[in-house]
C-alpha cells in the first residue's frame, strides 16, 4: 500500500492547532513577564486593584486571596473568592493589575447575571460527563462495528468544543470590563492601559487556540469514525 493510505491527513489540522496553542501559551508568559517590569504609577498591588474593581461594582461579599503557582489566577463563584497567584497578588506591575482586574471582571459578570457565564456554568457538568464517555464510546463503537455508538461518542466529544466556544465571550467580556475599570478609576493611566491590554489580549488568544484544538480534534474524530463506518 502507498504511504498516504496509512497517513491520517486529518491529523494535520490537529498539529497546526496544537502548535498554535503552544505559541499562544508561550506568548502569554513572555508578554506577562515583559510588563511585569513596569510598575503602575499609583503603586497599587494586584490585591488592591481587584478590591477596587469589586467596590466600584458594589460587590462586598467576594474575598481576594493568594494562591500558589504562576498565572493560576481564577475566580471561584461557588466560594465567592478571587484567587491571585504569587506573581499577581502582591505585585505592583501593570501585568499584575491587568490580570487582577480581569478576575474581578468575572466576579462582576456573576453579580450582574451576564448570560454567557450563566450558560457556561450550567453546561460544565454536562461537558465533563460527555468528555469522560466520549472516547470509550467511540472505541467501543469502532471495535463492535456499531456506527451509531461511535457517532454518539463523537457528539459527546463535541461538548468540549461547545464549552470552549461559550468560554470565548466570557473571557473577552471580562477583559473589556477590566480595562474599562482600570481606565475609569484611573488605576492605570496612559501607556499603562495599553500595556495591560496587550497582556489580556495575549491571554485571550489562548482561549481561541484552545477552541481551535477542540474543533480540530472533533473534525479528525468524526472523519475517522465516518471512514470506519464505510468499511
Amino acid at each position: 500500500m502507498p504511504f498516504f493510505y496509512y497517513f491520517d491527513i486529518w491529523m494535520l489540522p490537529v498539529l497546526v492547532a496544537v502548535i498554535w496553542s503552544m505559541w499562544a501559551s508561550s506568548r502569554v508568559n513572555s508578554t506577562f513577564k515583559k510588563y511585569s517590569k513596569m510598575s503602575n504609577s499609583r503603586g497599587l498591588t494586584g490585591e488592591e486593584c481587584a478590591r477596587a474593581v469589586l467596590r466600584s461594582a458594589g460587590i462586598t461579599d467576594v474575598r481576594v486571596e493568594k494562591v500558589s503557582g504562576n498565572l493560576t489566577d481564577h475566580f471561584d463563584p461557588r466560594s465567592k473568592v478571587i484567587r491571585l497567584s504569587d506573581s499577581v497578588f502582591s505585585s505592583t506591575s501593570v501585568s499584575a493589575l491587568g490580570v487582577a482586574a480581569h478576575e474581578a471582571g468575572h466576579a462582576v459578570q456573576h453579580e450582574v447575571g451576564y448570560f454567557p457565564i450563566k450558560v457556561r456554568t450550567a453546561i460544565i457538568p454536562i461537558c465533563q460527563f460527555g468528555s469522560n464517555l466520549a472516547m470509550p464510546l467511540v472505541l467501543l463503537g469502532i471495535i463492535l462495528s456499531i456506527a451509531d455508538l461511535a457517532y454518539l461518542g463523537v457528539l459527546l466529544f463535541g461538548l468540549s468544543a461547545l464549552f470552549q466556544l461559550v468560554t470565548l465571550p466570557v473571557e473577552f467580556n471580562a477583559s473589556r470590563r477590566a480595562i474599562n475599570s482600570l481606565e475609569s478609576q484611573n488605576i492605570l493611566v496612559g501607556n499603562e492601559v495599553d500595556s495591560a491590554k496587550k497582556v489580556l489580549s495575549a491571554a485571550a488568544m489562548t482561549y481561541v487556540a484552545a477552541l481551535a484544538v477542540s474543533l480540530a480534534n472533533l473534525l479528525r474524530l468524526f472523519m475517522l469514525v465516518n471512514r470506519n463506518s464505510r468499511r
